[in-house]
C-alpha cells in the first residue's frame, strides 16, 4: 500500500452525505443554510434555510464541478490486491482507485503530487468507515432495497436535468463505475436509517429550547451579519499548523484560478461540520466571530473569497456570499387588551384606564389566558390582532414591541381611540426565508442525530480490528 504518513494538505474525516456531494456538485447552485446553533470557532448560525442567490466569484464557485465532457483524471497506479481489512471485510486496491476517482471528479480538484497524497487518505478513511457501517447495517438488518437506491439516483440526476442512467453514463466517462456510486448511496442510505431509528428519541427537542433558539436567531438579527460558505484545515488532522496553512494555499490557488469550485473543494477536503453543506456556515453574527475573522470579512465585497486566515482553530478560507448591516425587522403576533377612552378623554379617565389595564396584565401570564377575540374582561375587551410587521405600526408600539419575547406584555399604550396593553403571542424576523419554529426545530434534531452519528461510527472504529496488507 503505498506510503499515506505524510499528508502536505489536510487529512479529512468522510463525509456521510454523498447524495448532496453529486447532487451539489452536478447542479448549478444549490447554497443551503440549514444549521441553527454554533459550531466552528464559536459561530452562530441563524436566518436562512431557503436558497440564497450567489453573485460575482460566489456564483462561479457554485459552477458544477463534473460536465457532460469531463475526462478521466490520471492518478498514479497503486498496485494489485489487498490493501487493508476491516474486520472481515477487505478493502483492495480497485476498491481505493474507484474512490479516488470519485472524489477527484466530484471535488474538481487537479491532482498534483503535493495533493495526491490527501485524496488517497480520504479515500481510504471513507472507504473503511463504509465497511464498518455496512457491518452494523448487516447486525441490525438494515436492508437498502435497489428502489431505494435508484429512488435517490435519480432525485440526484433530476438535478442536473439527467436521468439516473445518464448520470451514471457521465460517471463511467471518467472511470468510476456505477456499482461504486451505487454501493455508496447503499451505504450512507442505511446508516441514516439506522442511526435515525435508534436515536430519534435522544435527539427529541423541547419547546422551550425552540424558543430560546428562536430568541437568539431574533437577536442576532439585530446585528452586522456575514453569509458566507467556509474551508477549514485543521492543524491536527493536517500534521501541524505550517502543513494546514500550506494546504489551504494550494486550494485558494486552485479555487483562485477558477480550476475547481468552492463547494465542490469545501466537501471534499475542510474540516468543519459544514462540509457536508459544501461549506455552507450560514449566517456570521458581529461579535461571535474571532476578531481577525470579523476583519477580513469586513473588508469583503459579496462574492469575493478570501485568501487563508489563521486563527487558533485553524485556517479558515472564506466565500463572502452577502453581508448585512442587522436591524432585521420583525413579524409579531398579538392580542390586545384595550379600553375605549376618546382623545379627548379627562386625565381621571386615562389614569383609571392605565391603572385598570397594568392590573389585568399583571395577572394574566400568557395569550391563552385572555380567551378568544371579542371576549370581555369588565370594560376591557379582548382582540386577536393577528401578525403585523413592527416596520408598519406606529413608532411608539413598534419601539415598545421590539424588545418583548414570547409571552411578554408592553405597559398600558396610548392612541386616538383607546388605551391598551398588547401580549405578544409568538414573533419572528420578517423576509420569505425567515426561520419558523418547526424548522427550527427539525434543524435541531438533525444536528443532533449527526453528532450521534458521528459517535456511533466513532465507537465502532475504536473496537474494530482495522489491519494493513
Amino acid at each position: 500500500m503505498p506510503n499515506m504518513s505524510h499528508m502536505p494538505i489536510a487529512n479529512l474525516s468522510p463525509k456521510l452525505s454523498l447524495k448532496r456531494r453529486l447532487l451539489r456538485s452536478l447542479a448549478t447552485s444549490l447554497l443551503v443554510t440549514c444549521a441553527v446553533s454554533g459550531m466552528a470557532h464559536a459561530q452562530v448560525e441563524s436566518p436562512g434555510f431557503g436558497q440564497t442567490p450567489d453573485t460575482g466569484s460566489a456564483a462561479l464557485a457554485s459552477a458544477p464541478a463534473i460536465h457532460t465532457d469531463s475526462a478521466a483524471p490520471e492518478i498514479p497506479s497503486l498496485g494489485e490486491g489487498m490493501l487493508v481489512s476491516v474486520n472481515k471485510d477487505m478493502i483492495t486496491s480497485y476498491d481505493l482507485k474507484q474512490r479516488m476517482l470519485l472524489l477527484i471528479v466530484t471535488s474538481g480538484v487537479q491532482v498534483t503530487q503535493e495533493n495526491y497524497a490527501a485524496f488517497q487518505q480520504q479515500a481510504m478513511t471513507s472507504l473503511v468507515n463504509e465497511r464498518l457501517e455496512q457491518q452494523e447495517m448487516d447486525h441490525w438488518k438494515v436492508k437498502v432495497t435497489d428502489d431505494d437506491i435508484n429512488e435517490e439516483l435519480t432525485r440526484m440526476a433530476q438535478q442536473s436535468n439527467l436521468t439516473g442512467d445518464q448520470l451514471l453514463t457521465e460517471l463511467k466517462k471518467t472511470g468510476v463505475e456505477p456499482a461504486t456510486l451505487r454501493a455508496q448511496i447503499a451505504s450512507e442510505t442505511g446508516w441514516n436509517q439506522l442511526v435515525g431509528g435508534r436515536y430519534h428519541a435522544n435527539a427529541a427537542v423541547g419547546s422551550a429550547q425552540v424558543t430560546a433558539t428562536m430568541d437568539k436567531i431574533i437577536a442576532d438579527g439585530q446585528k452586522p451579519q456575514f453569509l458566507v460558505s467556509e474551508i477549514f484545515l485543521d492543524p491536527a488532522v493536517a500534521g501541524g499548523l505550517p502543513a494546514a496553512q500550506k494546504g489551504a494555499q494550494q486550494l485558494y490557488d486552485q479555487i483562485s484560478q477558477r480550476v475547481a469550485p468552492f463547494q465542490a473543494v469545501a466537501r471534499q477536503f475542510s474540516n468543519a461540520p459544514s462540509a457536508a453543506q459544501g461549506g455552507d456556515a450560514g449566517w456570521l453574527v458581529s461579535g461571535n466571530i474571532d476578531p481577525n475573522v470579523e476583519r477580513v470579512l469586513q473588508a469583503l465585497k459579496p462574492g469575493e473569497m478570501s485568501a487563508p486566515v489563521t486563527t487558533k482553530d485553524g485556517v479558515f478560507i472564506y466565500l463572502l456570499r452577502q453581508k448585512t448591516d442587522g436591524n432585521a425587522d420583525l413579524v409579531v403576533h398579538m392580542k390586545q387588551a384595550a379600553i375605549a377612552l376618546p382623545a379627548n378623554a379627562p386625565q381621571a379617565e386615562v389614569d383609571s384606564a392605565q391603572s385598570a389595564l397594568a392590573s389585568f396584565s399583571a395577572k394574566t401570564k400568557t395569550c391563552t389566558a385572555l380567551g378568544d377575540s371579542g371576549t370581555k374582561a369588565g370594560n376591557i375587551q379582548i382582540t386577536d390582532l393577528g401578525e403585523a410587521q413592527l416596520s408598519t405600526l406606529l413608532p411608539n408600539y413598534s419601539e415598545a414591541l421590539k424588545p418583548l419575547k414570547e409571552g411578554a406584555v408592553t405597559a398600558p399604550l396610548r392612541n386616538t381611540v383607546n388605551m391598551n396593553v398588547l401580549f405578544v403571542c409568538d414573533r419572528r424576523l420578517a423576509g420569505d426565508n425567515a426561520v419558523t419554529r418547526e424548522q427550527v426545530q427539525s434543524s435541531i434534531v438533525n444536528q443532533r442525530l449527526s453528532m450521534l452519528g458521528k459517535r456511533y461510527l466513532r465507537e465502532l472504529r475504536s473496537t474494530a480490528t482495522i489491519e494493513n496488507h
